[in-house]
């Protein structure tokens, strides 16, 4: 039994996420007021008419008592009236139908205003997200941010459905009960209420420790989700590494502790309206006790204690909501805390307010003295300076983690440099509008994504207005226009997710097709053709000679054969440039790019 658990520990340490922390904040007002600012778009057509049917409902619920009470018992039935009779019954079932109608309208407007404003929070979360930096994805899983968008903001659905227009209600019937019982009988409302301290000491008592709970179980899905989010993106290595019972195990572990946390918090919320019952116990044995003296005494009639004891019953249900309203802004609350930390996030590349932009970039790239570290222990880039003149095939090459990704990085201001500047046509780009220069670049990497919908709507996604014609010319050009005839639907062809249906080369062939197609000025291919094999390789080698005419390139590769012939090659090691020239000229000089050349005509001898 100790080996089967240490087992699992050990497991569960390989699997282990740095956890995001639970948000300590205090309850305030002031968020939640943030919160349902998103209400403002309604305010003149949807949240008036559900408070005027809230008010109608309110004010026939207050009616009945009286009517069933003091004019049905003590006037028609105790003067055997029966006209009056007739009257208060007919009057009272209209009143009933008219508080079906209103509760029927509320419901339904309700509803639409709490889906329109989840709509637009989650449009709102969305929206920002794709604005942040990449700096912010590099820190957060895929899990963690869908649980943001989609979890979260679906856990307020009912607080905006029904726990705001509840919220309402119950404070004006609370109010307009305790009135009415004051006015029935004084004595013996201030006998009942004497409950009332206790009810506060629940709620206060409860509070904070279920405000808890329900971070805990906002932290527990979010761990949950970016494991099933990554298990799902690498079946193929677990499958290949035999590691689906270490990752069922893992996956145990935190369904776990999902399910406990709900179960806590369930339990820690279920408290609260049971004890909400025992006070009403004792304020309805109060009631009897002290009613009955009441009546006794003559001070109060029949009627008068039937009407009291159904406002009684009336105010305690009120304050069972309230509770129950006060969890739903408590997991609001939870939720609302996570859902403003990403929408407070500021982008760290941020685009100036008197951003500039190109009317026609030439494509002119200078890096001056360019520093730059994703963290603050090791520089990507150690002040190197380079210049890719306009319409040059510029090659990066160096070791893996020599900074050629990084220089890319930079000239789509992905990232801004921690020193020096980026220039392109003699304009620092912290200075130019964001989406103006990322319109003019494009970019094909190693790991290709292809997105769900058809091999067309893939080739377009860099510009969705193409015309068929031009989809199928930049498909001709790299060399894809054969495999996507040989394709069942052809260019209509739907693929899934990652575009699985395709090889490894067909994917990428798609991706230099989508580069292509938006006619950048700026082409960047980053270790783009490693996984194409030879001969689909010197057809896209022969295409882009003819297609990068008058464009910047820059190409970043292992394979050397790819760059022989770039105008220019940068030779980058740890964030500095050992040597820069063309191919022949490296060569002659029988420095690093030599040896580089040498070591790996040597293993293709070797192969």
């Amino acid at each position: 039994m100790n080996k089967q658990k240490q087992k699992k520990e050990a497991i569960l340490s390989r699997f282990q996420y740095s956890s995001e922390d639970v948000i300590e904040k205090p309850f305030n007002w002031k968020q939640m007021l943030r919160l349902f600012s998103y209400l403002k778009p309604y305010r003149k057509k949807l949240l008036p008419l559900s408070i005027v049917m809230v008010m109608i409902n309110t004010a026939v619920r207050l009616a009945i008592p009286i009517l069933i009470g003091v004019y049905t018992l003590d006037q028609a039935l105790a003067e055997k009236d029966s006209t009056l009779l007739t009257t208060l019954v007919s009057v009272i079932l209209a009143l009933y139908l008219l508080s079906y109608g209103a509760n029927y309208f509320r419901i339904k407007w309700m509803n639409t205003l709490g889906q329109n404003v989840i709509y637009d929070l989650r449009k709102h979360l969305f929206t920002h997200v794709q604005t942040l930096s990449h700096r912010f994805f590099d820190q957060r899983s895929a899990g963690s941010i869908l649980v943001r968008i989609l979890n979260d903001i679906n856990s307020l659905q009912e607080l905006f459905t029904n726990g705001i227009i509840n919220l309402l209600m119950d404070m004006i019937l609370l109010v307009g009960i305790f009135v009415i019982l004051f006015t029935l009988s004084p004595e013996l409302t201030l006998a009942v209420m004497v409950i009332l301290p206790i009810m506060f000491f629940i709620s206060t008592s409860l509070r904070r420790n279920i405000r808890r709970s329900w971070q805990t179980v906002r932290l527990k899905q979010s761990k949950l989700n970016s494991h099933l989010n990554e298990s799902i993106q690498g079946i193929r290595v677990t499958q290949s590494f035999t590691q689906e019972k270490e990752n069922m195990v893992f996956f145990d572990g935190v369904n776990t502790e999902n399910f406990l946390s709900w179960k806590t918090a369930s339990r820690k919320n279920a408290m609260f309206r049971p004890l909400v019952e025992l006070t009403n116990a004792i304020g309805t044995a109060v009631l009897i006790w002290f009613g009955a003296s009441l009546i006794q005494s003559g001070s109060l009639s029949i009627g008068e204690f039937v009407s009291f004891a159904f406002y009684l019953g009336m105010f305690w249900e009120p304050i069972g909501r309230l509770g129950m309203v006060y969890n739903q802004l408590l997991m609001g609350m939870a939720s609302s805390e996570r859902i403003f930390e990403f929408l407070d996030e500021k982008p760290i590349v941020a685009e100036k307010s008197d951003a500039v932009s190109f009317k026609e970039m030439r494509g002119h790239i200078e890096f001056e003295n360019t520093v730059f570290s994703y963290n603050e222990k090791r520089k990507a880039l150690k002040g190197i300076n380079l210049e890719m003149k306009a319409g040059e095939t510029v090659a990066l090459v160096g070791h893996t983690g020599s900074g050629k990704t990084t220089v890319a990085n930079l000239i789509s201001r992905f990232y801004d440099p921690t020193g020096g500047t980026v220039k392109i046509d003699g304009v620092n780009l912290k200075d130019v509008s964001l989406a103006n220069l990322r319109s003019q670049i494009s970019i094909v990497l190693q790991d290709t994504f292809i997105f769900s919908g058809t091999i067309g709507d893939n080739i377009r996604f860099g510009k969705p207005d193409a015309t068929e014609n031009q989809v199928m010319d930049a498909a001709k050009a790299v060399g894809a226009h054969d495999f996507i005839q040989r394709l069942p639907n052809g260019y209509e062809t739907e693929v899934e997710e990652r575009g699985n249906i395709l090889s490894v080369g067909e994917r990428q062939l798609l991706s230099f097709a989508r580069a292509l197609l938006a006619d950048p000025r700026i082409l960047i291919l980053d270790e783009a053709t490693a996984s194409i094999d030879t001969e689909t390789e010197v057809r896209i080698q022969t295409a882009l000679k003819k297609l990068l005419q008058g464009r910047t390139a820059i190409i970043i590769a292992h394979r050397l054969s790819t760059i022989r012939d770039a105008d220019k090659i940068f030779v980058l090691d740890h964030g500095e440039i050992l040597e820069e020239g063309s191919h022949d000229e490296l060569m002659e000089q029988k420095g690093h790019y030599h040896q580089l050349v040498k070591a790996q005509f040597n293993m293709l001898d070797a192969g």
